[in-house]
């Protein structure tokens, strides 16, 4: 993780993907799978992950709400969406917040990066690079 992204985590608390963001890390990832089966693997990955507490799941929607506690003692909200682009298509964003006035120095990002770390790893064979 780089110096800038340490000063910018000073004055900001989220962060979030998207197709359009300027570091590679945090564009939308794309897997060959469609919604129901990415639904499936992507729910039963982010149950193991340790740390991490999944709060609600809304299949209908295609969200995902989690809660992690860092180190400090705050709070992180994470919402996982998963969007059918076409049958056998579907992306998957991250959104992250951190409960409090400050800064998260980056840990918003670092959550953000390992989740997808870990859904790449167990979804390899499926994922589109773009």
């Amino acid at each position: 993780m780089s110096l800038k992204r340490i000063f910018v985590g000073l004055a900001r608390s989220q962060e979030g993907t998207s197709d359009r963001a300027k570091d590679p890390k945090l564009k939308t990832h794309y897997y060959n799978l469609s919604k129901d089966k990415i639904w499936e693997e992507v729910t039963s990955t982010l149950k193991k992950i340790p740390g991490y507490k999944v709060l609600h799941e809304v299949k209908s929607v295609g969200e995902i709400t989690l809660e992690k506690r860092t180190a400090f003692g705050r709070t992180m909200d994470i919402t996982v969406s998963i969007i059918s682009v076409t049958p056998v298509r579907s992306s998957v964003d991250i959104y992250s917040a951190s409960r409090g006035s400050l800064g998260d120095l980056g840990s918003n990002y670092r959550t953000i990066v390992q989740l997808y770390a870990a859904l790449d790893k167990k979804l390899a064979s499926y994922r589109i690079v773009e």
